[in-house]
């Protein structure tokens, strides 16, 4: 078994922090659900961009349970460990569901890019058949990419002190337990996790570079203000997504800092998945008038 260190070099801060984390995964869980009974009801919602949305929120609601009750548990109990099998299940839930939220924000920024360049022909671009397949694809991606990351790290040696210095079975805290320098293994979870979430970033990004273009087409102000209205939820989401998840996997080892990760892993698994609903929920009027 390993022993997750966690927040243990804050002994006075252990309740106050599952106070926290509590409240703030109650307000996740209510707000996914929430947002997918919503899409789910209201008949005039049921078109490709809130599809996405209530696949994203089922995906980060999964997200979340693979890592918070864990971390809740370890922060009341004296027990801070995790099962070997326990720790390789867990790293290959959160990649997958990681990998494959990145895939379904690919996905949401193709579909605002088919909205606002070809309007006319976005029924027919977007149909239920094609928006099926984008998820399967995502899914299939992201679980792929887990499964390949997953097997290459838990088939390392673990010798001596299993402390890994995280709340929970993340790539680099686990690495450094393993008893060998092997910086092959290493370089291929970089390249797959570049391949993933770079190349997924990428893609939304050119998807915004035709979007912008033709914003600026448009003669008057208020049809730019709507056409970009359309797309703020989207951009602000994944900014924040993007931002932790390179701040994180997109860089050299000579950088990692396992206590400044560890700040960052909480805005991205605890914060981030809540930013969804709150995001959809207050700015986009169709969901809010629902």
């Amino acid at each position: 078994e390993f022993i997750l260190i966690g927040f243990s070099d804050f002994p006075d801060l252990q309740i106050p922090l599952f106070v926290f984390f509590f409240l703030t995964y109650l307000a996740t869980l209510t707000g996914n659900v929430l947002l997918m009974t919503i899409i789910k009801v209201h008949h005039h919602l049921h078109i490709p961009m809130y599809f996405f949305l209530s696949i994203l929120s089922f995906s980060e609601t999964c997200y979340t349970f693979a890592i918070i009750p864990k971390m809740l548990i370890n922060l009341i109990t004296e027990e801070k460990s995790i099962s070997f099998t326990g720790c390789a299940v867990q790293m290959f839930f959160f990649i997958g569901f990681g990998g494959t939220n990145c895939m379904l924000l690919m996905a949401m920024g193709y579909d605002r890019c088919v909205a606002i360049c070809k309007p006319l022909h976005y029924r027919v671009l977007m149909n239920d058949r094609v928006c099926s397949q984008l998820v399967a694809f995502a899914t299939v991606t992201g679980f792929t990419l887990s499964l390949i990351d997953t097997y290459f790290i838990f088939t390392l040696p673990f010798c001596g002190e299993k402390e890994i210095n995280h709340f929970f079975c993340d790539l680099a805290p686990v690495i450094q337990v393993a008893c060998t320098e092997n910086n092959g293994i290493e370089t291929v979870i970089f390249i797959f996790c570049i391949v993933v979430v770079f190349g997924s970033f990428l893609l939304i990004l050119l998807s915004y570079v035709v979007i912008f273009n033709t914003i600026f087409k448009i003669p008057s102000t208020k049809g730019k203000c709507k056409a970009f209205s359309t797309c703020a939820s989207h951009l602000t989401v994944v900014i924040v997504h993007f931002g932790c998840a390179s701040i994180i996997y997109l860089r050299p080892k000579s950088a990692y800092s396992l206590e400044k990760d560890t700040l960052i892993s909480v805005t991205y698994t605890v914060v981030t998945p809540l930013l969804n609903p709150v995001v959809y929920g207050l700015r986009n009027k169709d969901v809010h008038v629902a």
